[in-house]
């Protein structure tokens, strides 16, 4: 597998429900693993397998420290196409790789993605809906770039989404998120949304609603 990545792996031999999370901007591999236990404690059943990729391009906060990053940022926050689809292409083939792996039900992964991890989150998921069972979109934005290079898909509509976002949150604004919502609308997407008084971040109160809709849509039990 061509991405460093840590796992949380439950007992047993599977196949599991699985998420692969997605972090930040200057963040890694281990920034959103310790949202795994809690997964695993809150859905029903032999556990959630948890995968968290490290984005390729390393970049250095400050002197001294190494962080990484899924694609480079402009000052103004424009993505260049081709950052994108370099990232898209590393992530399908980590996805692909990972299911041969690992003890993955391909038919219950839920992608889930925080800043510019959600970004990714939101290009892979609405771009082969077909693969993910669920689509979590973290503190992040939906670029037009995005939107603009969909193809129709009727298998789109069926994807279920939830957005959380922090009404103080100063690296991306909430009409951000709002925004992104009524994209997603327009893609035949009813989208959940989750509004915190909260920054950039995932407060208890927004981890609190991500555990119960977690339970509640993708990894619900089977009906008899």
């Amino acid at each position: 597998m061509e991405l460093m990545h840590t796992a949380h792996i439950p007992a047993g031999a599977g196949p599991f429900p699985t998420i692969l999370a997605l972090h930040g901007f200057g963040a890694s591999a281990h920034d959103l693993l310790g949202i795994a236990p809690l997964v695993g404690q809150a859905v029903q059943g032999d556990g959630v397998l948890f995968l968290c990729p490290q984005g390729p391009i390393e970049i250095e906060p400050a002197s001294g420290q190494v962080a990484y990053a899924w694609f480079p940022l402009s000052g103004g926050g424009e993505i260049e196409l081709v950052s994108l689809v370099a990232a898209r292409g590393v992530l399908e083939a980590f996805v692909e790789d990972a299911i041969a792996a690992y003890p993955i039900d391909p038919e219950r992964i839920v992608i889930m993605g925080f800043s510019q991890g959600g970004v990714m989150a939101y290009d892979l998921a609405l771009g082969r809906p077909e693969r993910f069972k669920a689509l979590v979109a973290l503190s992040t934005w939906l670029p037009d770039l995005i939107v603009d290079g969909l193809q129709p898909d009727p298998a789109r509509a069926a994807l279920v989404t939830l957005l959380v976002h922090g009404t103080q949150d100063p690296m991306v604004a909430i009409e951000k998120g709002r925004d992104s919502q009524a994209k997603l609308e327009s893609l035949g997407i009813q989208a959940a949304w989750g509004e915190y008084e909260m920054g950039h971040e995932i407060n208890q109160n927004a981890l609190r609603d991500l555990l119960g809709w977690l339970v509640q849509a993708p990894f619900a039990p089977p009906e008899d």
